[in-house]
């Protein structure tokens, strides 16, 4: 049984007067926050908020790197080269650095986004190309990927001596591979199915697939969605739960 389970989110994804999320309600039961960076999402006013936000809740911060498109909320694939992947990295994981300068915070760790996240799945060149900026962007580089920690990014993170923290959604469901079934439009989670998702990982190192098979998974985190229609509701009890069943609730140290 695992004794210590990083809860996170993706936040600051409002662009404008447009908002997306409830990062003002999560804050109180995650432990970690992927912070969009400008170019999937976010502005620079956004991103200093929730930065601040974050701080005043003592919450980790990370870079959640994205595509450069807004309009698509960076779901739509690109045809980009690895120095176009490096560079998006580098720029907007700056942009993050900068903001947390300025109230004193340092990087946590990286989470790319979306489709940028999908093509650094099985791209080796653009995976490699990434790997090397996250090297190179903190002295404790730190790579936060959906469970199975097998796939191009975090394979080419681990060749470099990055760590890698895996990750399960209990507000997603599993195909029997281990893959993650996404969502096209947002529903209500199962609180109690989520639950006994997040009890059934910490408990077995295993979820539970829409098949009802079983998949041995490698995470350290879980990643609950903030935009989903009652995703204070899931956080709020998966939170109670780990509490219920002995495991603290804590952010991955550096």
């Amino acid at each position: 049984m695992l004794s210590r389970m990083d809860v996170n989110c993706d936040m600051g994804e409002s662009f404008g007067n447009w908002n997306m999320g409830d990062d003002a309600g999560m804050m109180p039961y995650i432990t970690t926050a992927n912070v969009a960076c400008g170019f999937h999402a976010s502005d620079p006013l956004t991103m200093l908020n929730t930065v601040k936000l974050a701080k005043e809740h003592k919450i980790e911060i990370g870079a959640h790197p994205g595509l450069p498109d807004l309009l698509g909320f960076g779901r739509r694939f690109m045809n980009i080269t690895p120095d176009d992947a490096h560079a998006y990295v580098v720029y907007q994981v700056g942009a993050l650095q900068a903001s947390l300068a300025v109230h004193g915070l340092k990087l946590h760790h990286i989470k790319p986004h979306g489709a940028f996240y999908s093509v650094l799945k099985a791209q080796q060149d653009l995976a490699e190309a990434v790997a090397e900026a996250i090297r190179k962007l903190t002295d404790k580089p730190m790579l936060y990927w959906p469970a199975p920690t097998s796939a191009a990014l975090p394979t080419a993170c681990k060749n470099l001596g990055i760590r890698v923290v895996g990750e399960i959604y209990p507000d997603l469901q599993y195909a029997a591979d281990g893959s993650l079934v996404i969502q096209r439009h947002k529903h209500e989670t199962d609180v109690a199915f989520a639950c006994d998702q997040v009890q059934r990982y910490v408990e077995t190192g295993k979820v539970q697939a829409m098949d009802g098979t079983l998949v041995e998974l490698d995470a350290e985190s879980l990643c609950i969605h903030g935009d989903g229609p009652n995703a204070v509701q899931v956080a709020a009890a998966i939170k109670q739960r780990l509490k219920d069943i002995g495991c603290t609730v804590t952010a991955v140290n550096l």
